[in-house]
């Protein structure tokens, strides 16, 4: 009773943050609805729940001060009535042809900037920059010159795609979110609720802690885990970051690379299978290629880019003389640990069998979050203590959605214009050809451009807004969709770590206590072999498991990787059981890049030149190394100098 005359109390001292919840609590039952039991009216789905994601929007983001308030309960009415005008718009057009009237246009263009200046409240200015200049053009467009030029739209007709339509605001990538990816939202914060979060932390922690980043290492198999969860980097940095990156430090690495490490995994778990942050539901639904192929097609290249994570904390680790942590300080699993480690285990296992047998997305997402709460109630005794926790959770969840809601339908903006003026398709053919149908040429343009236009935007909407106009290029040269969309995505994400606008450095910055930009140059250096990933994979896409799979490429392709990864960790950070010379950096690193570049005669004397280097290097550097090695080098019958 006490309990619930706390809760009661809360709910009439704010009452703005109870509403905020209520509604965040209609978005998950929707998911789990739409899921598991039936599906909505098209309208009620895609146009409802966008509403209510609008109305928690404003609620929860809200503008400061009395007048802000007053702003903002006008724009709430004022919501209502563009919404419930909307639907019956709806209604008449289903009934037959419908001419939009003024007021219905003037609604419309209230809706947009309502739209976007939701937007700017959740995301800040550079989604909505975009979203802008493309209405713009797609208002103006016909008074540019080149490439640029379309045959011009007027207002009305900009409306009434952008807006009273399902091919802009309301397109195909807010039907997927609706439909299927709130779902996973819901089962990602669900497992936070339950109290999988410490325990995934605790398991990182005790599986790495022999190795000598302990921490770092830690905060690159707790972010990777958490990636399947969260579908957001600045989530997943600031979720795993307060834990991780003040133990990093503590370990004798500078802040800097703590807050690096942390913004250059948590990244990777946006392509980091099952759930990719979300994306790979968007790009089932863009490609038409089935979700669980686009997983299967992903994992690979993800366990390679954390591989070269590792390598880099291990040099820097070896560098910096840091030793493993103590048996005095390690954390060690008990068996109420490993217990609630099922919480996590058993969810993504009913995901996994559900998906092998044939069931949808949405179905194996409603099943494990049913799992995984019962397994929270049944396991974890805090959560029977307070059941309250898990609808808790579930209005976390529902703001959780409006927030990915409020970005798609930003970008269904970008969608509208792009498919009526073609600009997409004109872009691409301006890259193939200034690169002259030079494969190499336009993959390095496009990555160009993803870095460019990923920046400062959330997974979701960064890979809409490059696979529209970059995506096209590199499948104009022969490319594979599959491998297309995935080097999209790869670049999209890792414009998170890029500077100057590098979201996931930024918020790691702060906690780790170091300069937002020392930061992000940082993790571009950690993450630098991410960047050629996706390049190997394009060149290899037998790597993808999915695409002209053949044993011998996808062996040799991976035995390269591996020694890639080391020779060019190891070349960058310039340590490798001892510091090395200049020269041999060089050739680490020349020898690294060459040995993953296509061209059979440079892949085997690049490889054979790394094998070399490092078997002088490691023999030459057993006289500075630890007295562990001598035992090494009399094994080996290699003399120390």
């Amino acid at each position: 009773m006490r309990g619930l005359r706390g809760v009661v109390a809360s709910v009439f001292a704010a009452p703005d943050r109870a509403l905020v919840a209520v509604l965040g609590l209609i978005i998950s039952f929707a998911a789990f609805y739409s899921s598991g039991v039936g599906v909505f009216d098209e309208t009620i789905s895609r146009v409802g729940t966008l509403g209510v994601a609008m109305a928690l929007g404003l609620l929860a983001f809200p503008l400061p001060g009395r007048i802000g308030r007053a702003v903002d309960i006008l724009l709430l009415i004022l919501g209502v009535v563009i919404f419930w005008r909307y639907f019956q718009i709806g209604e008449a057009l289903e009934e037959g042809l419908y001419d939009f009237t003024t007021s219905d246009l003037w609604l419309g263009g209230m809706a947009l900037l309502l739209l976007l200046d939701l937007t700017r409240r959740i995301f800040g200015w550079p989604l909505v920059i975009v979203c802008g200049l493309t209405l713009v053009y797609g208002l103006y467009g016909h008074h540019l010159p080149w490439i640029f030029r379309h045959a011009g739209f007027p207002y009305y007709e900009t409306l009434r795609t952008v807006w009273y339509s399902f091919d802009g605001v309301f397109g195909g990538p807010v039907a997927v979110v609706t439909s299927l990816i709130l779902i996973f939202v819901v089962f990602g914060v669900v497992l936070e609720g339950i109290g999988a979060g410490p325990v995934l932390l605790k398991m990182a922690f005790s599986v790495t802690a022999k190795l000598r980043g302990g921490p770092a290492h830690a905060a690159i198999v707790a972010s990777a885990l958490f990636g399947t969860m969260s579908g957001s980097v600045a989530g997943n940095v600031v979720g795993t970051g307060v834990f991780t990156m003040p133990m990093i430090k503590k370990r004798g690495f500078s802040a800097k690379f703590a807050g690096a490490v942390e913004a250059a995994a948590s990244s990777g778990g946006q392509f980091t299978p099952p759930v990719m942050g979300a994306v790979a539901f968007i790009m089932a639904d863009v490609t038409g290629i089935p979700y669980l192929t686009i997983c299967i097609a992903a994992a690979i290249p993800a366990l390679f880019y954390y591989a070269s994570l590792f390598a880099s904390v291990a040099v820097n680790a070896s560098r910096l003389g840091i030793q493993p942590i103590p048996d005095s300080e390690r954390q060690a699993m008990t068996r109420q640990d490993w217990v609630l480690s099922l919480t996590f285990v058993l969810p993504l296992l009913v995901i996994i069998g559900l998906l092998i047998a044939g069931r949808s997305p949405a179905v194996a997402g409603f099943w494990a979050t049913i799992a995984a709460a019962v397994l929270g109630f049944i396991l974890n005794p805090d959560l029977r203590r307070e059941p309250q926790r898990l609808l808790a959770a579930l209005a976390q969840a529902g703001r959780a959605g409006a927030t990915i809601l409020v970005a798609v339908g930003a970008v269904g903006m970008i969608i509208g214009v792009m498919n009526m003026t073609g600009l997409g398709i004109r872009f691409a053919n301006v890259i193939l050809g200034l690169s002259g149908q030079s494969l190499f040429l336009a993959l390095l343009l496009t990555m160009a451009g993803c870095l460019v236009l990923g920046m400062g935007m959330p997974t979701v909407p960064a890979y809409l807004i490059i696979v529209l106009t970059m995506g096209p290029a590199i499948q104009g040269l022969g490319v594979p969709t599959l491998v297309a969309h995935l080097f999209v995505v790869y670049f999209g994400v890792l414009s998170s770590i890029t500077p100057p606008v590098a979201l996931a450095a930024f918020a790691a910055a702060p906690i780790c206590g170091a300069s937002p930009m020392a930061t992000a140059v940082e993790s571009v250096k950690v993450a630098i072999i991410g960047f050629i990933i996706p390049f190997v994979f394009v060149y290899n896409p037998s790597l993808t498991l999915m695409v002209d799979f053949e044993w011998g490429e996808f062996l040799w392709a991976c035995l390269r990787l591996v020694l890639a990864i080391w020779v060019l960790a190891s070349g960058l950070g310039g340590y490798d059981r001892a510091r090395l010379d200049l020269p041999s950096r060089a050739v680490r690193i020349v020898s690294g890049v060459a040995m993953l570049m296509p061209g059979g005669l440079i892949e085997f004397a690049a490889f054979a030149a790394a094998l070399v280097m490092l078997g002088f290097d490691w023999r030459r550097g057993l006289a500075a190394s630890p007295p562990g090695f001598a035992a090494l080098a009399a094994r080996f019958g290699w003399k120390q100098a």
